[in-house]
């Protein structure tokens, strides 16, 4: 089963560019909508109806469709979920990528990424991310409706004394976990890893509201107080997601991902395949392009592709007033986070 790439209505190299002239040469793809955590942010209280095993992307079909992806100018990949490493055949799927010329990433909550690392290792991924909202037990328990603190704690150390460069993200909700901020950012003292703290953003079913953001100003504000004339701004790099900072004589650094305050739409390169075969052209919309059918009924992907880039927005799906924001209805017109992928 291959892509028809013939028949295109422009270049290969330009069809993942949109009607703004930014090229998108980043995808992500969720390999599954299973998760071993639950949090709150991510999945609703009573869970999700999980898509028919049937409907589901093959391992054949991520290949086939990410080297799609690849031929028209994508460089780099990252693997998300649910939980990416719950699938059985997380293995054979990394591997198989990983023979792509483009870079390859993860996102895991940790919970057994450990049993990986020599996989990991025979396919040259050097960075992890790890997402971890709380390095208090009781808080980390609530918010993912497990008690698994010990355990993806353990597997951060275990990955960094492995030599991988480490990234933490940590979504941060007003009054829950935002006095942690500064605990995090002093385990960059003396281990080079980068701490990402991440907006509150509206999805189905996470109950979000403008008042438990925490933005890029709440957070440097922490800073400042905690660490006077010691922080550095740091260079962002082309299409970072993040702005990113450092204390000074810190081993590590930290970014703030403000994707609701302070949104990077201007600059993103990103894309996103759902673990059912759908694309989407920004994580805020509720549009969606499937591939999976077309793929396996044996049609060209190309104009599909195309046309969901000339439909992305500008800014955030569309959601580009705090008005739009703060509508229910806008939020349940797309689907949990959990579904779409991280």
């Amino acid at each position: 089963m291959e892509i028809n790439t013939e028949d295109l209505s422009t270049n290969n190299k330009n069809i993942l560019t949109d009607n703004f002239g930014r090229k998108h040469t980043y995808l992500r793809i969720s390999l599954t909508e299973k998760c071993n955590l639950r949090c709150t942010y991510c999945m609703p209280a009573n869970g999700i109806p999980l898509t028919p095993k049937k409907h589901l992307m093959t391992s054949d079909e991520i290949y086939e469709i990410a080297k799609g992806f690849v031929d028209f100018g994508v460089t780099k990949i990252r693997l998300t979920g649910g939980e990416p490493m719950v699938r059985k055949d997380f293995s054979i799927i990394l591997e198989r990528l990983a023979s792509l010329p483009v870079e390859i990433g993860i996102t895991t909550n940790g919970v057994f990424a450990d049993r990986f690392i020599p996989l990991l290792k025979k396919n040259n991924i050097k960075t992890i991310t790890i997402s971890i909202d709380s390095l208090q037990k009781n808080k980390f328990q609530k918010i993912t409706r497990r008690n698994e603190f010990d355990k993806v704690w353990n597997t951060i150390q275990l990955f960094h004394n492995e030599g991988f460069a480490i990234k933490l993200n940590v979504v941060l909700i007003k009054n829950f976990n935002d006095d942690e901020i500064i605990d995090f950012i002093n385990l960059t003292k003396d281990q080079n890893i980068t701490v990402r703290f991440i907006e509150f953003m509206p999805f189905d079913g996470n109950q979000w509201n403008m008042e438990k953001l925490v933005s890029l100003q709440d957070i440097l504000d922490k800073v400042h107080y905690a660490f006077p004339l010691q922080l550095s701004r740091l260079e962002d790099l082309p299409n970072d997601t993040s702005k990113n900072y450092k204390i000074n004589n810190y081993q590590g650094q930290f970014a703030v991902i403000s994707s609701v305050t302070n949104p990077f739409c201007d600059t993103c390169n990103r894309i996103r395949l759902t673990a059912d075969g759908k694309l989407k052209n920004c994580l805020f919309s509720g549009n969606e392009f499937s591939l999976l059918q077309p793929l396996r009924d044996k049609k060209p992907l190309a104009p599909i592709i195309e046309n969901a880039l000339q439909h992305k927005f500008k800014s955030r799906g569309g959601m580009d007033t705090s008005e739009k924001l703060e509508n229910p209805a806008l939020h349940t017109q797309n689907r949990s986070m959990i579904s779409i992928g991280g």
